[in-house]
This record gives C-alpha cells, sequence and structure tokens, in this order.
C-alpha cells in the first residue's frame, strides 16, 4: 500500500473539515481551561497548555490523515505524562481517535492505534495512581488494576465500532457495485434483445415485401404477356388482362402501404396509414384465381380457426409457389393448388408440370424458398421443396393445429 493512501486514505471534504474543526474546537472549550480533573495543584505551564491544544487539535484531522491524528495524540499524551501527574480532561480526544483510526485506515496498520493504546493504558495509570512507585499499597495495586481495564476498555471499544462501521461500508459499496454491474447487464441483454427484435422484424418486412412484389410482379409480366400475344385476334381478352394487371397491382401496392405504414412513427400529411387486415385462408382463392388460368385449385374440407399467423403462412406458401411457378415453370405449364384442412393439420401442396428437372434444382435457394422455410418452420411445420422425377417441381407444407383449436372445430362441427 502507498504511504500516500496510507496517510490520506478517505480525503476529507470542506464539510467534513468544518464538522471535524467544530469537533476540535468544542472539545477545546470544554477540556482545555481545567487543564485536569483534579484541580490546579501544579499550577497553570505553558507547557501543559500547549499539550492540551496538540491532544485536542489533533482532531481536525481524524478524517483527514487519522494516522497523524493518532500522532498528535499520542505526543501530547507523552507531555502531559511528563508535565503532570494527573489526568487531564483532554484525554477524552484517545477514543475519538481509536474509532477514526478504525474506521478511516485501511487493513492491518489500523492496528497500531491498539498498541499506543495498550502502553498509554499501562503508563498513564502507573504516573497517576502510584506515587510511590518501590512500595505500592494494596489499595493502590487495585485501583491500578481498574485504571488499567478502564483505559484498555476507552480504546478497544472505539476501535471495534469503527471496524465495525467500516465492513459495513466497505459491504454497503460492494452492494452498490453488485447492483451497478447487474444493471449494466440488464441493459446489455436489453439492448441486445432490441437488436435482435429489429433484426427479426426487418427481416419479417422483406420477406412479406419479397412474396408482395415477386408474385405480383409475376402475375403481372404474364398476364401482359398473355394479352400481347391474345390482342391482334381476341381484343376482349387483352382487356381483361389489363383489368387483372391493374387490379393486382393495386392490391400490391394496398398490401406494401399496410407494411410500411404502420412503421412511420408519423404519418405523412394528407395520408393515412392502412391497418387493413392480414390475408386469411379463405382468400387464397381469389389468389389463385388471379394468378393465372393455368393454375387449379382443389380444397378439402372447411378453413379451421386458426391464429392470424398461421393463415398467413398458409397464404405466403401458396403465392411464393405460384411465383416460382410463373417465373420457372415456362409457359405452357400448369400448376395445381390442393389444400386439405384436416382436424390437426393444413397440408398444402403446390404440383406443377413445368421444365424443372432434378438438376435444375439449385443447390443454394434464393429468398422464396428460404423464406417459406422460415415461415413454416416459425409455425412447427414441415415443408418439401422439389424437383419431380417426372418433371414439374414440387412444394409441400404442412402446418399443425393447436391441440384446443381441433378441439373447437370439433365441438363446432
Amino acid at each position: 500500500m502507498e504511504a500516500n493512501a496510507l496517510l490520506f486514505p478517505p480525503g476529507a471534504t470542506r464539510h467534513d473539515w468544518v464538522l471535524d474543526a467544530a469537533l476540535a474546537a468544542g472539545l477545546a472549550l470544554l477540556t482545555v481551561p481545567p487543564y485536569g480533573v483534579r484541580g490546579f495543584a501544579a499550577g497553570p505551564s505553558t507547557w501543559l497548555f500547549l499539550g492540551a491544544l496538540l491532544m485536542v487539535g489533533s482532531l481536525v484531522l481524524r478524517r483527514h490523515s487519522p494516522l497523524l491524528a493518532l500522532l498528535g495524540v499520542t505526543v501530547a499524551g507523552l507531555m502531559q505524562m511528563v508535565l503532570t501527574s494527573d489526568p487531564m480532561a483532554t484525554l477524552v480526544a484517545v477514543p475519538v481517535v481509536a474509532y477514526s483510526v478504525a474506521r478511516w485506515v485501511p487493513g492491518r496498520p489500523a492496528r497500531i492505534v491498539l498498541a499506543f493504546g495498550a502502553i498509554g493504558s499501562v503508563l498513564g495509570p502507573i504516573r497517576w495512581i502510584l506515587l510511590d512507585v518501590s512500595h505500592p499499597s494494596i489499595r493502590d495495586l487495585i485501583w491500578l488494576m481498574l485504571a488499567w481495564f478502564v483505559c484498555m476498555g476507552l480504546v478497544i471499544t472505539p476501535y471495534a465500532v469503527g471496524r465495525r462501521v467500516r465492513e459495513s461500508s466497505e459491504a454497503h459499496l460492494h452492494r452498490v457495485a453488485a447492483a451497478e454491474e447487474r444493471y449494466r447487464t440488464i441493459l446489455t441483454e436489453r439492448e441486445q434483445d432490441t437488436r435482435l427484435a429489429e433484426s427479426r422484424a426487418r427481416t419479417q418486412i422483406a420477406r412479406e415485401l419479397h412474396d408482395i412484389v415477386a408474385h405480383s410482379l409475376s402475375v403481372m409480366i404474364v398476364q401482359a404477356e398473355g394479352g400481347r400475344a391474345m390482342a391482334a385476334k381476341k381484343p376482349e381478352a387483352a382487356t381483361e388482362a389489363l383489368n387483372t394487371i391493374a387490379e393486382t397491382g393495386r392490391e400490391a401496392l394496398s398490401e406494401m402501404r399496410r407494411i410500411l405504414g404502420v412503421l412511420r412513427d408519423e404519418p405523412e400529411p394528407g395520408t393515412q396509414a392502412d391497418f387493413a387486415p392480414a390475408p386469411r385462408l379463405i382468400d387464397i382463392p381469389d389468389l389463385v384465381a388471379r394468378t393465372s388460368d393455368r393454375v387449379q385449385l382443389a380444397i378439402h374440407g372447411q378453413p379451421p380457426k386458426v391464429p392470424p399467423a398461421m393463415e398467413l403462412t398458409a397464404y405466403r406458401v401458396v403465392q411464393e409457389a405460384l411465383t416460382n411457378f410463373l417465373k420457372h415453370a415456362g409457359p405452357e405449364a400448369t400448376a395445381l393448388v390442393t389444400i386439405t384442412y384436416g382436424m390437426r393439420e393444413i397440408a398444402i401442396d403446390v404440383l406443377d408440370n413445368g421444365v424443372a428437372t432434378p438438376s435444375a434444382v439449385p443447390l443454394n435457394p434464393g429468398h422464396g424458398l428460404r423464406g417459406m422455410h422460415e415461415r413454416v418452420s416459425s409455425m412447427g411445420g414441415r415443408l418439401l421443396t422439389r424437383a419431380r422425377p417426372s418433371g414439374g417441381f414440387q412444394v409441400t407444407a404442412v402446418l399443425p393445429i393447436a391441440p384446443q383449436l381441433s378441439q373447437q372445430k370439433g365441438a363446432y362441427s
């Protein structure tokens, strides 16, 4: 331990200096004028007066430098022991200094006050009580023993109190430090959770936008190509294709506004975010009908009552599968969407007879297939995407229905 840290361990604030100075001044007014508890038998003495002032004045340093205060009290005590045989009232500073050293000096160096106190507790009573050291009486020895115990008690007791207060203060500081560390840990974990939530939200939004844009553009491209081919032969068919393109574009724009609108903290002036409900199971037939006349739909059973997230997942699986069909299957291919609503699960099959072969399946699937896998997995389901041996592509998703929902459905049927 450094000498500076040992001599000036806590450092005193201005408030502490004022309190300690007031304590020293108060004790000086009470104890210095009478010089001793037995009167003025020895007469006034300049050195005795200075010793009394030194003992009481050392209390000014009791918090800023307890060891220097101990040194001042020790020197003053030796001066008093030499100059007078009477115990002085200024000895009241000894317990205060013993407490201060125990309270503010760290570690074992604080025990030095016990050594000084033990020596003073022995020498002081001998000086005060034994007038004839060579022939002490029994009464003098009894008084001497009592004085030793009292003097040692006046040193040990405040020392024990001071150490106890110091240990309690250190324990409190440790608890505060531990609480601050826990708080910092909680803030760090909360920040990490926020970042994870933001990352999941960005991923979900990107997946939604991909499904909407990719499917809508695929339908619009197919309808535009078909309308261009039929424009010369059947103008009414071209008009129908243009209507489909316009309707698909409006629906895609509406869904994008719904997604982006809720992300804005404040809507733009004159606009209002569209909080329309997300697509549901009953919207799948309309999705298939708008996609292409080369897609057929077969539904077995009645749509069960499932959470909105489950309905959106089923809708997006069909939408992405049809998007891939339009993009990769070829202009002459056809597709069949089969949805089976069971008691415990929803099965979705999208089969086409396009040009895809096992060798044509990419090793690294794109965002669409990866998004389908993420959606189905989040619902606890299973997804199969593969090229069919006979040609074409297959997308099969199985979404489990919660047990309580199955029971409700059975009760209602």
